[in-house]
């Protein structure tokens, strides 16, 4: 992959792992994604990071973006909370609040 679109991806994953349709309903994230019923409760933080993801990897095959490059580096912020998801070490009732501190729809 592309090194430029890591961080997007990890930021999907992360997002992902954080909704409710995984940590709660205990679905795999390729069902939430995928299946209409249950991408349409996915928050909207995770719906806007998996688009940003999807336009860079357009943006791989985009012959005027080739020239110029897609996008900056991985940066590698990612990388620790990810493998936290990953790994299962983490506290899920914290993992909720930092989404839903995140998630837009649930500001006041």
């Amino acid at each position: 992959m592309v090194a430029s679109c890591k961080d997007q991806l990890k930021q999907v994953a992360i997002c992902l792992q954080r909704s409710p349709c995984v940590m709660i309903e205990r679905n795999k994230p390729k069902d939430c994604i995928t299946n209409p019923e249950l991408s349409r409760d996915l928050p909207e933080l995770c719906k806007a990071q998996l688009s940003t993801f999807l336009e860079c990897k357009r943006g791989i095959v985009d012959m005027r973006k080739r020239i110029r490059g897609n996008g900056t580096l991985s940066t590698g912020k990612y990388d620790d909370q990810y493998e936290k998801l990953s790994s299962g070490n983490f506290d899920p009732r914290e993992e909720m609040k930092k989404l839903q501190a995140l998630d837009s729809t649930h500001k006041s």
